[in-house]
């Protein structure tokens, strides 16, 4: 009987003490690992191959990493974490505001970080679930959105494909329409962690899809000391 292939994972640093670091922790683990000390080697390789998970430090010797986030969520689909030394969380943020799924601060410990890295695979590499159909979409105030292609498009006709990350979430809120979520439940089971603010990033990210002001939101409404409310009515087709 074949079995399934172990996950790939791409480590993108220039630091081989770092990169040897994860790469031991990831074979450890049953991860396949290639390791590029430069953003020019590891794109360059994304031509022939495709990971299930990129580990991009920000700081690299030949570009900005920061500047490749987008370009890579908008083209591929893959579970993107980030991995930085930076003290200041403006570049994290702002990682995350981009499609970035997760991140971890050097230095970590290796454990956390599989355990990371297994919760982002499992968000692309999990099974669908039964009771939704390919081809099923939703519209919502005038906004139709297809869980298939990941399109939403706006009550002017304006086509925008989200990231795997903003579509889980969105999947969430549509599924359960005015209802309070708490931020455990639109996490679907990952750990909330004082410093975890990847799901009000996210909150974040589809709230400017809607246009719409974090202080006057009307579809994605902030219930304080609660979590988010979709304040919209949704049919299926």
């Amino acid at each position: 009987m074949s079995q399934c292939p172990m996950p790939l994972v791409f480590v993108v640093d220039d630091d081989p003490g770092v990169s040897q670091l994860i790469e031991r922790a990831l074979h450890k683990y049953d991860f396949r690992c290639r390791c590029f000390d430069t953003g020019g080697a590891f794109l360059r390789q994304l031509r022939s191959e495709s990971p299930d998970l990129v580990i991009l430090d920000l700081q690299l010797p030949d570009m900005d990493a920061l500047q490749i986030v987008g370009p890579l969520r908008a083209e591929h689909r893959f579970g993107l974490m980030i991995v930085t030394g930076r003290d200041d969380s403006h570049d994290r943020v702002l990682g995350l505001e981009m499609g970035a799924d997760d991140y971890v601060t050097k230095p970590f410990e290796p454990r956390e970080l599989i355990a990371r890295v297994r919760s982002v695979i499992r968000r692309y590499q999990g099974a669908p679930s039964p009771e939704l159909k390919p081809e099923q979409c939703a519209e919502f105030a005038g906004w139709r959105f297809d869980l298939s292609t990941y399109l939403l498009v706006s009550p002017s006709g304006e086509e925008t494909n989200l990231s795997q990350a903003e579509a889980q979430l969105l999947r969430v809120m549509l599924e359960h329409p005015n209802q309070i979520l708490s931020r455990d439940q639109l996490l679907d089971g990952r750990n909330v962690t004082a410093l975890d603010r990847s799901i009000d990033l996210r909150v974040s990210r589809l709230r400017r899809r809607f246009e719409e002001d974090p202080q006057h939101a009307k579809i994605i409404k902030t219930v304080y000391g609660a979590g988010y409310l979709f304040s919209a009515n949704v049919t299926w087709s």
